[in-house]
C-alpha cells in the first residue's frame, strides 16, 4: 500500500507499507541513517502518522528510527508479532490527547497569602515582630507557600480527573515542566468518544474560567499507552 510521496528528509520519498503476515511497518527509502529533529521533519513524521491513521490502527514507533532493508524490518515484525497483535487489538479505536494546564503562579500564591489560615496567621505574626525581612522568617514563609501550592495543586488536578474519568479509557501523568505548569497528561479515549471528551474538557475548563489556563492537543496515536522496543537481533557466524 502506498501513502504517496510525502516522506521525510524533504526529498519527496514515497511512503508505503512492508507487510509480515497481516501487520505491516510504514515507511519510507532515505540515503541517510540519521535525521536531525528539525521542525520540518518533524511536521513531516507528524504528517504521515496523520495520513495513516485515518483508517488504520497504529503504533508510532520514535522519530527517526532507520532499518537497513524491507527484510531487516520484516524480520522485527516477526519477531515481536505477538506483542504486535496485542496491542493493535488494545488500540484499535482509540485516539490519545494531551492536556497541559497551567496556573499564574503569583495570582495564586497572593490569594493563598489571604485564604490559608495557616499562612496568613504566620504573617500576622511576622508583622506583628518586625521579622518580616529576616532570612529565616523567609525562607519559613516560602516553605508554607510551597506546600500549600503543592496541596492546591493536587486538588485541584483531582478535580479535572474526576471531570473526565468518565468518558476516557485511561490517562497518564507526565513531568511538569516549570513552576507554572500543573498537569501534563495523556488520555486514550474511544474514538466514537472523540466529541464527547472535547465537551468535557471544556466544561472543565469552563468551571475554572481564566483561573487555568488549558491547553488540549491531539488526536494523536497512543505514544503515552505503548511500550513496544524495536530491535533487530543478528545472529552471529559460527
Amino acid at each position: 500500500m502506498s501513502f504517496g510521496k510525502i516522506g521525510i528528509g524533504g526529498i519527496g520519498e514515497n511512503v508505503y507499507t512492508v507487510h509480515q503476515g497481516d501487520i505491516a511497518a510504514v515507511v519510507s527509502k532515505t540515503p541517510v541513517f540519521i535525521f536531525d529533529p528539525t521542525r520540518e521533519n518533524a511536521l513531516a513524521h507528524e504528517h504521515v502518522i496523520e495520513t495513516v491513521m485515518k483508517n488504520n490502527t497504529i503504533i508510532p514507533m520514535s522519530f527517526g528510527t532507520v532499518f537497513r532493508t524491507d527484510d531487516d524490518i520484516r524480520e522485527v515484525l516477526k519477531s515481536i508479532y505477538p506483542s504486535l497483535k496485542d496491542v493493535l487489538k488494545q488500540m484499535a479505536n482509540k485516539l490519545e490527547f494531551g492536556l497541559k494546564v497551567t496556573w499564574d503562579r503569583d495570582r495564586i500564591v497572593e490569594e493563598l497569602k489571604k485564604e490559608n489560615e495557616e499562612i496568613h496567621r504566620f504573617q500576622h505574626e511576622l508583622t506583628r515582630k518586625h521579622l518580616q525581612s529576616t532570612y529565616f522568617a523567609r525562607m519559613q514563609l516560602g516553605r508554607m507557600i510551597d506546600k500549600a501550592l503543592a496541596e492546591r495543586a493536587a486538588e485541584v488536578v483531582r478535580e479535572i480527573y474526576d471531570g473526565l474519568r468518565a468518558v476516557c479509557v485511561a490517562s497518564r501523568d507526565n513531568k511538569v515542566i516549570g513552576d507554572k505548569m500543573i498537569m501534563n497528561a495523556a488520555f486514550l479515549i474511544q474514538k466514537d468518544k472523540e466529541t464527547e471528551f472535547d465537551a468535557a474538557v471544556n466544561a472543565v475548563a469552563q468551571k475554572f474560567g481564566d483561573r487555568l489556563n488549558f491547553k488540549y492537543t491531539g488526536p494523536w496515536p497512543p505514544y503515552n499507552f505503548v511500550n513496544i522496543r524495536l530491535k533487530l537481533e543478528r545472529g552471529t557466524a559460527s
